[in-house]
């Protein structure tokens, strides 16, 4: 059974959003929405208006969302730095941290928004510990992309069919 979840992203410095998602299967280990329609400004990783599954996993320093075209063609994963998911209840709470990795299905993954991460460390807005753990974080998910295990298992094979089957059932 689904429910509605209001997720808060707070990016640092920008506004903070909400967003209401539904949680489609709930795991100890992942949590999987499914956000219908991206009102956000489209672009080439992810169409104006299209859907959005969400994998969150529980004390993890990301979350991974596998982004649609305007007909709900997968165009890639993408990997979302950020401090845990606080959850209590249908109530969850997010802090951007910058940096994210962009994997399309056709070409090579890139590192986003360094420049943006290096500002946040000059301004203090990300202090030199979570830096620190940021920089182990995407040590090890560069091994993993180079040995062709990310994004992990789930957010390959749990794709947006079988997530609107799950909202159903």
């Amino acid at each position: 059974m689904s429910e509605l979840v209001h997720l808060v992203y707070e990016r640092p410095g920008k506004d903070v959003t909400t967003f209401d998602e539904w949680l489609v299967l709930d795991r100890p280990d992942a949590k999987v929405l499914l956000l219908e329609r991206y009102e956000g400004e489209g672009g080439a990783m992810l169409a104006h208006g299209s859907p959005i599954v969400w994998y969150v996993f529980p004390e993890k320093w990301h979350s991974i969302g596998r982004f649609h075209d305007a007909d709900e063609n997968l165009t890639g994963w993408y990997t979302n730095f950020c401090m845990p998911v606080e959850m209590k209840g249908t109530h969850w709470h997010t802090r951007d941290l910058f940096l994210d990795l962009w994997q399309p299905v056709e070409g090579d993954p890139m590192w986003l928004d360094e420049d943006e991460l290096a500002d946040a460390l000059q301004s203090k807005l990300v202090d030199k510990a979570t830096h620190k753990r940021l920089k182990n974080e995407r040590a090890l998910i560069d091994m993993q992309v180079k040995a062709g295990e990310w994004p992990p298992a789930i957010a390959r094979d749990v794709g947006l069919e079988q997530v609107r089957a799950l909202k159903k059932s």
